[in-house]
């Protein structure tokens, strides 16, 4: 009798043992699917919305949403599957929980740069300020956005540098990636030129440009002529810009000067070098005098 109650205690307990260890596995099977579920639906409904999208900025933010809503998502799951298998190991999770929220008190004032990061992070993104393959300066670092989290965004400079900035130390950001650019040019002429005559020629090569299959779609407007921007020591210096599509600015801001190099080479309009005139050291009552010399370098 003793060994019968002695081998149904051992097979009550192997039954026990064996449902919890069920349980635990179809927890973790549930988890693994919900993984896979929200890496396989998330994708789709943005695919949805890019066809549906007609703006390449709301196809940039649904980018950013996606892989911050998919982060959230696994890290959600994993916690509650953690907890439930806790629970089926006899482990009681309610003190757990109170310890954790007074630990979470205490890491709270030892973490606050974290905490900041994370809600600056969190209305980086609500408000639409950045998104993923934008050109920003932020926090007095320059480049392409390659990743935005909660936590920080990276961003890689011309260079190929690669920058790691929390988001709580983004205090204002300066995006080059919206709606359009202007490349700005400033080009120096020599001060016995035309003005007037320079102008012309800035708008005959930008005329061209237009024409140009290359860069023709990445002008949107005809050049605007700020005018005589400042005098130097050499020089007049024309300010001008061009409206273009965001991120060909620096193409455009390239393709102008080569191009205006050659219109003013035409024309013969002196692009100035830097030169200096020497006069003698007359007495003020002989008056000025004709310059005696002028060096140039």
């Amino acid at each position: 009798m003793d060994v019968l109650l002695k081998f149904a205690g051992e097979f009550i307990d192997w039954n026990q043992s064996a449902g919890v260890m069920l349980r635990i596995a179809v927890i973790l099977l549930v988890a693994w699917g919900g993984l896979l579920l929200s890496r396989r639906v998330i994708p789709a409904l943005e695919w949805q919305m890019h066809r549906r999208a007609r703006d390449p900025e709301q196809i940039k933010r649904l980018d950013t949403f996606g892989r911050v809503l998919r982060y959230l998502l696994g890290v959600a799951i994993s916690v509650l599957a953690g907890m439930l298998v806790l629970a089926e190991l006899g482990v009681t999770i309610a003190p757990l929980l109170a310890s954790a929220g007074v630990l979470g008190i205490a890491v709270g004032f030892g973490a606050q740069s974290l905490i900041k990061d994370y809600f600056n992070g969190l209305f980086l993104l609500l408000e639409d300020q950045i998104h993923q393959g934008d050109v920003v300066e932020i926090a007095g670092e320059g480049g392409l956005v390659e990743e935005i989290t909660l936590r920080y965004i990276r961003l890689r400079d011309y260079e190929g540098s690669v920058h790691f900035i929390p988001s709580g130390e983004v205090t204002t950001v300066t995006n080059r990636s919206r709606g359009f650019g202007y490349a700005v040019i400033d080009a120096g002429v020599s001060y016995r030129e035309d003005v007037e005559e320079v102008f012309s020629v800035m708008r005959e090569v930008a005329a061209d440009m237009r024409k140009d299959e290359a860069l023709a779609p990445l002008i949107l407007d005809d050049i605007e002529i700020a005018g005589v921007d400042a005098w130097t020591d050499s020089a007049v210096i024309v300010r001008s810009r061009f409206r273009v599509l965001p991120l060909q600015q620096w193409i455009v801001k390239r393709a102008f000067p080569q191009r205006l190099k050659k219109g003013f080479d035409q024309r013969g309009i002196e692009i100035p070098f830097p030169h200096l005139t020497v006069f003698r050291g007359d007495s003020k009552r002989e008056g000025a005098r004709a310059p005696q010399q002028t060096l140039s370098g």
